[in-house]
């Protein structure tokens, strides 16, 4: 199939929808097929070579979030997906460059299939302080683009919970990969940890972006526990905040690669704090890693963690509910090895290959055509 994947961003981008769409890149590739990556161009250029031809188009910074790049309007979109020829219109988390490539796919008569994947109504409302009204563009917007699509996929129960509460229809689950190699409880590292905890401190861990919609500032109570270290990966632009929110925390900046997986397994409890997630793969990262989770009880988290069986979830938004959640980790290390033990058993084989080929099977649906793949994903 030749596929035109048309994404809000990608590498060297650093988040979910980047990785993603990196991951199933390189995935139709190795199965033969012929992608095209179409995306806003990053600040800087790409530092790794690309799994496949990539067009990068002109794009300015977020206002106020610089690290977000927004495409600009351009007649040029419906030219480079019609150049490709494409069996089909992949649009990843489609807002404002995949609402463009959605108009488009419908003109040129291309079937297209839209993966939410960022809780944009949800950013909406955070950043409108709950006026409702920015809430309610954003779910005219995403309605608009997902209901044109063939078929919708979402990355867990409750996001497909979410679309179709707001009326939108053929919505199907498919989840992410976890690179179970990569990230494995092998790569915990002595010399990393004492460098972290010189007294021996339990390490908890925050991993990605710095910003005000994934609140980090709950960590503040769980900072001041005795003999608890906090160790925050990754920047944004909540870092000089939350460094006067969180004192005697350790903020390590952005890591990638073996270092990453390093700090994962060197962690002795993984803390998310974002109540906005329709996925979270750094939980799913920290669970392969071997290391207990503790996460809200909200959006995605509930699919990923078994409650009292692979870590803890406690109620958004509740400071003190996640450091009473920590501190129980934190006193029992037999618990956390048990809870990092299961958490890695339940992820180790949700591989990047057995997604990407239930993505291919979804695309082999929409076509009307045979496929190989097994265990295709199904319904809503």
């Amino acid at each position: 199939m030749r596929v035109a994947l048309v994404t809000e961003s990608f590498p060297p981008d650093l988040n979910g929808v980047a990785h993603s769409v990196l991951r199933t890149a390189e995935h139709l590739v190795r199965r033969g097929h012929e992608p095209l990556v179409i995306t806003p161009a990053p600040a800087q250029p790409p530092s790794a070579p690309d799994p496949c031809p990539v067009i990068r188009v002109p794009a300015i910074p977020l206002p106020g979030y610089p690290q977000v790049r927004v495409a600009l309007p351009s007649r040029r979109l419906e030219q480079l997906i019609a150049g490709h020829r494409p069996d089909i219109v992949h649009l990843a988390s489609p807002f404002v460059l995949g609402a463009r490539g959605m108009a488009a796919a419908e003109r040129l008569g291309v079937p297209a299939v839209a993966v939410y994947q960022t809780d944009i109504a949800g950013y909406a409302r955070a950043y409108r302080a709950g006026s409702g009204l920015g809430e309610a563009a954003a779910w005219r917007r995403l309605r608009s683009v997902h209901c044109a699509a063939a078929r919708t996929l979402a990355p867990s129960t409750p996001a497909m919970q979410d679309l179709t509460a707001h009326g939108i229809p053929r919505v199907h689950l498919w989840q992410r990969g976890v690179d179970a190699v990569r990230f494995d409880p092998r790569r915990r590292d002595p010399a990393l940890r004492r460098s972290l905890a010189p007294e021996g401190e339990v390490l908890v861990g925050y991993v990605g972006r710095l910003a005000p919609e994934k609140r980090v500032d709950l960590l503040s109570e769980t900072a001041q526990l005795p003999g608890v270290r906090v160790v925050v990966v990754g920047d944004g632009p909540s870092e000089p905040t939350l460094r006067q929110q969180l004192p005697g925390a350790l903020f390590l900046g952005r890591r990638t690669g073996a270092e990453l997986a390093a700090i994962y397994a060197s962690l002795d409890v993984f803390a998310h704090t974002g109540p906005m997630e329709t996925f979270c793969q750094t939980i799913q990262e920290a669970m392969a890693s071997g290391v207990p989770v503790v996460g809200p009880a909200v959006g995605g988290p509930l699919d990923l963690i078994g409650h009292r069986r692979t870590g803890l979830l406690f109620p958004p938004r509740d400071a003190g509910a996640l450091a009473a959640a920590v501190r129980t980790l934190a006193a029992d290390a037999g618990l956390r090895a048990a809870y990092g033990a299961a958490g890695r058993a339940e992820v180790r084989h949700r591989s990047w290959e057995s997604v990407g080929d239930q993505l291919l099977g979804h695309y082999a649906e929409i076509l009307g055509r045979r496929t190989a793949s097994p265990a295709l994903p199904q319904a809503a």
